[in-house]
């Protein structure tokens, strides 16, 4: 077993507990420092999880580079570690802590904050049950959801059909080595001039050099139902490709132009006339933010008391419309309050706080954007580059990564690491710049110091449902890298051939909606590069419409 590989493993998953400790204490809100200590359990881990199954990708890497130096095929990992059963250990993780800690503990959360237990639009009369009684009874629903729609999927959809080509050489050309050594991952042996060569097993470059001196004859297909924690992490992959595709692609342009705009909006000295206009600007918006939450809490009582009157059909649709335009406007509400509060933070650091505002903190945010740039640039160019044309124009990204390791392995690893991770921040970014754009979900931002558990939890979902597919992105865009992955053949080969999901897969049809997401988002911040609050007049012309 590489020593070196043990040492990557103990010291990553150190740093991403020690930061993920440190980014929990950071962002907290004062309210939780001393309660949810289950649900901040769940949150730190499940950020590890995240940040130890992107990481993976580039283990698994270093684990099998020297595959291709391997004697025969009797040593399964040449590395040491069997990155096979640490794949399924994940592909199990991720979904108990999506679909079983994260629901329960964001139920019982919010139970404890009187949520779940108060009379609303949707249930007048609640009967009060106990926090666990009441979590329980949601992540049961939730379980018997995920577990019928999975085993349906499982034994309906769990066949992959791999590919087998059938070769003939043309002058017999024997197939074993001097040291009884097979050169070919052949279903074929001994002397024999016709074999046959499947994907499941990745072939070194003597084997490929032996192709050349062989003519195809013919092509079938392996019919092979894959294991249950690959089949989850494809079913995993699936439908957080919904939601990378969308929010990675607008975090890709959203990320860097946001921190370039923390640079050119930083604070500096204002003039006597700005300093009234913005200080009368933020008091206006105060009074009517303070006007609406009245308003909104005055409505959501009364609904909890008298309810909604008609008749069946006329009451279920008029309570269905009463709900959803609540929502939206609780929406807009809460995405105009951090606004306000952002504005209002920045008008202290231009004037009462000035003297303890850190002046590199522009800087520092005009360095990562640059950089932040360079990386998305580098991004589109190897998918334009490699991933979409068939075959790639160049390796690009593959090449410098070979020339790395080559040069000082650890460099090579390490920029495969910073490529992946950096998809799961553009996700993030993604999902609070598109929430905070269009009302179409609450909004839960990370504010050092502001933040309670229920967007921690959050936004700890959306990176799990997120890992997976930036592992699959990532084994696609750099294959020449990692050919000799195992998760190169879970995903390249088992679950890129199976049944209905192949389709998406060899169409690139989520990697083309996250790319066209991406120049989309590009144009529109550079049109509209400030995010604008709701109307407070509208919010109290919408809710007043509503009571009238």
């Amino acid at each position: 077993m590489n020593p070196f590989l043990i040492v990557s493993m103990a010291v990553g998953l150190g740093i991403l507990l020690v930061g993920g400790f440190y980014f929990l204490v950071y962002y907290q809100h004062p309210d939780d420092r001393n309660e949810a200590y289950i649900p901040k359990f769940v949150v730190l881990f499940g950020f590890v999880l995240a940040g130890a199954t992107v990481l993976m990708f580039p283990l698994d890497v270093a684990n099998n580079e020297g595959y291709a130096g391997c004697q025969g095929y009797d040593t399964e990992f040449c590395g040491g570690l069997d990155m096979e059963l640490l794949w399924s250990i994940v592909f199990i993780l991720i979904p108990l802590w999506v679909f079983c800690l994260i629901p329960f503990m964001t139920f019982y959360y919010e139970a404890d904050d009187g949520m779940l237990m108060a009379g609303t639009v949707y249930s007048p009369n609640p009967v009060k049950r106990s926090r666990l009684g009441e979590a329980l009874c949601y992540q049961i629903f939730v379980l018997m959801i995920v577990g019928a729609f999975f085993v349906g999927l499982y034994f309906t959809l769990s066949d992959a059909e791999i590919p087998v080509q059938d070769y003939t050489a043309s002058q017999g050309i024997g197939l074993i080595t001097a040291d009884n050594a097979f050169t070919f991952p052949s279903l074929g042996g001994g002397n024999s001039s016709s074999f046959k060569v499947n994907m499941l097993v990745p072939m070194r470059p003597s084997d490929e050099a032996w192709l050349n001196n062989m003519e195809e004859t013919g092509e079938e297909t392996i019919v092979l139902q894959v294991d249950i924690p690959t089949f989850f992490a494809n079913l995993m992959a699936w439908l957080g490709w919904f939601l990378f595709a969308l929010f990675g692609g607008i975090g890709l342009a959203a990320l860097p132009i946001d921190l370039i705009l923390a640079y050119t909006n930083r604070p500096r000295v204002l003039d006597p006339v700005e300093y009234a206009e913005i200080q009368l600007n933020l008091r206006e918006r105060v009074n009517e933010l303070v006007e609406v939450g009245e308003m909104l809490k005055i409505e959501r009582d009364e609904r909890a008391q008298i309810g909604l009157k008609g008749t069946l059909f006329s009451f279920d649709a008029e309570r269905r419309k009463a709900a959803r335009d609540e929502r939206q406007a609780l929406i807009g509400f809460k995405q105009a309050v951090f606004l306000l509060e952002k504005d209002t933070e920045d008008f202290k650091a231009a004037t009462v706080s000035r003297d303890s505002y850190n002046p590199l903190i522009p800087y520092a945010s005009l360095l990562l954007g640059l950089c932040s740039i360079g990386i998305s640039l580098l991004w589109f160019a190897h998918v334009i580059l490699y991933v979409f044309p068939s075959p790639p124009l160049m390796t690009f990204l593959n090449e410098y990564f070979v020339w790395f390791d080559q040069w000082f392995p650890l460099f090579g690893v390490l920029s495969v690491a910073l490529f992946t991770l950096y998809l799961l921040l553009c996700a993030v970014k993604g999902c609070f710049k598109f929430g905070i754009r269009f009302f179409l979900f609450h909004i839960h931002p990370m504010i050092p110091g502001k933040t309670y558990m229920s967007s921690f939890m959050f936004n700890t979902a959306l990176v799990l449902l997120c890992a997976l597919p930036v592992v699959q992105f990532s084994q696609l865009a750099f294959a020449d890298y990692g050919a000799y992955s195992e998760i190169r053949q879970l995903f390249g080969v088992q679950i890129q051939n199976l049944k209905f999901f192949s389709w998406f897969w060899e169409s690139h049809i989520f990697i083309y909606v996250f790319m066209g997401l991406s120049v989309v988002t590009t144009l529109y911040l550079f049109c509209k590069p400030k995010d604008q609050a709701a109307s407070g007049k509208e919010l109290k012309k919408r809710i007043g419409s509503r009571r009238s």
